[in-house]
């Protein structure tokens, strides 16, 4: 069985939820979780400034 990260956990959740799109900012301590959601179809909207 193959071990998952606490990011590819996330991803698959969302994706059985129907989730398609995803807002956030990368930076800092998120970055694991923006690696490997390039691994996945979802489309990210960059937000500008944290409380945008």
């Amino acid at each position: 069985m193959q071990r998952l990260t606490g990011a590819q956990i996330l991803c698959e959740s969302l994706i059985k939820e129907g989730v398609d799109t995803i807002f956030g900012m990368p930076g800092g301590a998120i970055i694991p979780l923006y690696d490997t959601l390039f691994q996945y179809p979802f489309r990210h909207i960059l937000c500008r400034h944290e409380q945008g």
